[in-house]
């Protein structure tokens, strides 16, 4: 039988800024984005802060209204990177499979440990006071023999503790728990579970396969088998690079966007941004995703799909700009917008000559973009921009929409968890 560890940093942002200024510790405290960018929304709470209430995602006006001698900090994101990799080079020194799962989390298989270092509860219990002395955070650990009910472990008691979930205990431990407490059940999968009578994790083992295969399809056959402790998913090594999937960036600028001529100036610039980064990584894409949110918060997503692999913002942005004008009239202005590059290939060395596309105008595009890529690498980002980005001097402003990733795996993570609730809302 396996021994898989669990390993979440508590309150990630907030406990660094604790440890960095320990005049914090006493008071509520909380990391905000940057209110006039209308990012001010709560990032992480210390305990002090959660006890009173504040909640990550909520703006800081409204966590400020439940807790007035709250004191917001703005994000310092390479200080919480550099914490983050300290704490992975700790579980290294345990195993060499170590999984990430976001910045602050990781997965590690300490099976061929466990004669070195004692067992996995002991290893759990060395890590966390490691961490603490090392570092001057806490971490919560789950000890179990798969990743699902290691995860449920580390959240079942935070801040600074270790939990062992065995197959003698788990039934007692996490079956009374509520289904929302399971890895990957997001609020829509819980409400259709509820739905369906299934209130419980218990309640989702003891429905049978058959039952949840006809409640969520494929999705309610991992959950049953999770649910039993019956996942088996490895926990990869640590150099082993995960495949990306997709590219892209989405952004909330300063304003709302009321027309096409906005959109189009914050979608080239996010456009000029994954276009890098599929060049970077040797990639292109074959289709585009358009992500729109409105001033309601109502979210859309369109897909168009390519006849050939595509690397250049100019295609990338004008693909989203006629997805936009077929599904939105700004009778409702926006305000995020994003744009993805999908189904990834390896960038072709040769391409395909198309009958109705002008080839060169293509190639002179991606020459142009490239050299644009150069001059930014050597005279940074800011000393070359399209002209259009100029002719708003607030969506145009510089580092903001057109970003070339979000400072810290953190907000990627944030994403692609954002991502995850936007596509089961889509199949609600």
């Amino acid at each position: 039988m396996r021994t898989i560890l669990h390993a979440d940093l508590n309150s990630c942002y907030a406990s660094v800024e604790c440890a960095l200024h320990p005049e914090y510790k006493s008071v509520p405290l909380a990391v905000g984005g940057e209110k006039e960018l209308r990012h001010g929304i709560i990032l992480a709470k210390n305990e002090l802060a959660k006890k009173a209430g504040v909640q990550t995602g909520e703006a800081i006006w409204q966590a400020q209204k439940k807790c007035p001698q709250l004191v917001v900090v703005p994000p310092h994101y390479e200080l919480y990177k550099q914490y983050c990799e300290h704490a992975r080079q700790i579980y290294m020194q345990y195993t060499d499979m170590v999984e990430s799962f976001g910045p602050d989390e990781c997965w590690l298989d300490v099976t061929g440990s466990l004669s070195l270092f004692g067992d996995g509860e002991h290893i759990a219990n060395e890590i966390r006071k490691r961490i603490k002395e090392e570092l001057d955070v806490t971490v919560s650990v789950g000890v179990s023999w798969n990743k699902v009910f290691a995860k449920f472990g580390s959240d079942y008691k935070k801040p600074d503790a270790v939990t062992v979930i065995t197959p003698e205990n788990y039934r007692e431990i996490v079956w009374p728990c509520p289904v929302s407490d399971l890895l990957f059940v997001g609020s829509a999968t819980a409400r259709k579970l509820r739905n369906g009578g299934i209130y419980t994790i218990g309640d989702i083992a003891k429905s049978g396969l058959q039952h949840m295969k006809n409640v969520l399809g494929k999705n309610g056959e991992a959950l049953f088998f999770a649910a039993n402790g019956q996942e088996s998913a490895p926990v990869k090594k640590f150099y082993e690079a995960e495949p990306i999937k997709s590219v892209g960036n989405s952004t909330t600028p300063p304003r709302d966007m009321r027309n096409m001529n906005d959109a189009r100036l914050v979608l080239y610039m996010l456009s000029d941004s994954v276009a890098k980064r599929l060049r970077t990584y040797g990639l292109a894409c074959t289709g585009v995703q358009l992500y729109l949110r409105d001033v309601n918060l109502q979210t859309l997503e369109r897909q168009k799909q390519f006849g050939r692999p595509v690397s250049t913002a100019y295609e990338i942005c004008n693909a989203g700009l006629a997805l936009l004008k077929s599904h939105w009239d700004f009778s409702i202005p926006l305000r995020s917008i994003g744009i993805r590059g999908i189904n990834l290939v390896p960038a072709p060395k040769s391409v395909q000559m198309a009958l109705f596309v002008d080839e060169k105008r293509i190639q002179n595009k991606e020459v142009l973009e490239v050299t644009a890529d150069n001059i930014r690498a050597r005279f940074g980002k800011e000393s070359i921009c399209r002209a259009v980005v100029l002719s708003d001097a607030v969506l145009g402003q510089p580092n903001k929409a057109a970003e070339v990733i979000i400072p810290f795996a953190a907000a990627m993570h944030r994403e692609q968890k954002e991502e995850y609730q936007r596509h089961e809302k889509t199949d609600t």
